[in-house]
């Protein structure tokens, strides 16, 4: 059976990512306890302890759970849940309803849980958890697609899925998840995702395009700051001041926040026009993507531009790129 565990050093610390294989049911609680630390949304929960140790590939299911374990202070390694700082969960479905299990190649990993605690964040343990999880999706369950959704607004998944992975987007998806709360959503914002799709045989190429060209032209996305009175302070924020869904070219850039996470923290106060900033975002880049998905452009890359102001790009093309 291929290895199941591996360790990596990250600066001063390493870290073991590793399979979980348990059979006993109170194992399983330490994955529920950080996805509510990170998410802080109870009410969208893993299933219970019991559930989740049947849904386990190991166990009568096709899920798959990867926890991400710090080093001890004086060396070794506990895969319990003070020593969890990060895991990612996904499970085996199909395509194509009607062919169903029928046909291997009809498989798919749906990886629906990727986090890490705050104080690991800068570890880049949420890159190297995807990277053992596709050595064990392709290895282990011998599946070679992966798909998952996420926040188009959200740079750091963006970078992750389409600049160092590669990832195609299939489709935008409005307000997939309802009303949605916690530290990472807010219940007044629309939970507008991509649903990407990961091609784990093929070697992701950077496609070539001309950067500076493409800032240098007119984009869809027309932004500006406006200084507010934030939750926690008074700071500068991103704000949309139009679109412009009729500019054309090769290559178009899309502009997203550069940090939406903090946006949505920040912009949690009581003024009605300060809370709107993100979902003024939102319905901008709605707009923007639907439309231009919809004249045949696609995602090629994502890119932080760090001129004068630092921002955030996804950037498209009509032209085909494999």
């Amino acid at each position: 059976m291929k290895d199941l565990e591996k360790v990596v050093a990250v600066r001063d610390r390493r870290f073991l990512l590793r399979v979980e294989t348990s059979h006993e049911s109170e194992d399983y609680g330490m994955y529920e306890d950080l996805r509510n630390e990170i998410w802080d949304f109870p009410d969208d929960r893993l299933s219970g302890a019991r559930n989740m140790m049947c849904e386990n590939v190991f166990h009568e299911g096709g899920s798959l759970f990867i926890g991400a374990f710090v080093e001890a202070p004086g060396g070794g390694f506990t895969a319990d849940g003070k020593n969890l700082v990060g895991f990612c969960y996904g499970f085996v479905g199909v395509r194509d309803k009607e062919v169903a299990f029928r046909d291997r190649t009809n498989l798919r990993f749906y990886s629906q849980y990727a986090g890490v605690r705050k104080a690991y964040q800068s570890y880049g343990l949420g890159i190297r958890l995807k990277e053992f999880q596709r050595e064990m999706v392709l290895g282990l369950l011998g599946v070679s697609t992966v798909i998952c959704t996420y926040d188009p607004l959200t740079g750091v998944n963006a970078h992750r899925n389409v600049h160092h992975f590669g990832m195609d987007v299939l489709e935008y998806r409005v307000a997939t998840y309802g009303e949605y709360g916690g530290l990472l959503n807010r219940l007044d914002v629309p939970t507008d995702r991509f649903l990407m799709s990961w091609d784990l045989d093929r070697k992701a190429k950077k496609p070539a395009y001309g950067l500076e060209a493409a800032l240098a032209a007119p984009q869809p996305i027309v932004a500006g700051y406006r200084s507010v009175k934030g939750k926690t302070s008074q700071l500068e924020l991103e704000v949309v001041r139009a679109t412009n869904i009729s500019v054309a070219g090769d290559t178009l850039l899309v502009r997203i926040p550069l940090d939406f996470y903090r946006m949505l923290q920040e912009t949690d106060v009581a003024d009605a026009d300060v809370r709107r900033i993100p979902v003024d975002w939102r319905l901008a880049t709605r707009e923007v993507f639907q439309g231009f998905f919809a004249r045949g452009y696609r995602v090629i890359d994502f890119r932080k531009a760090n001129g004068s102001v630092p921002s955030n790009y996804y950037v498209l093309s009509l032209k085909e790129y494999s």
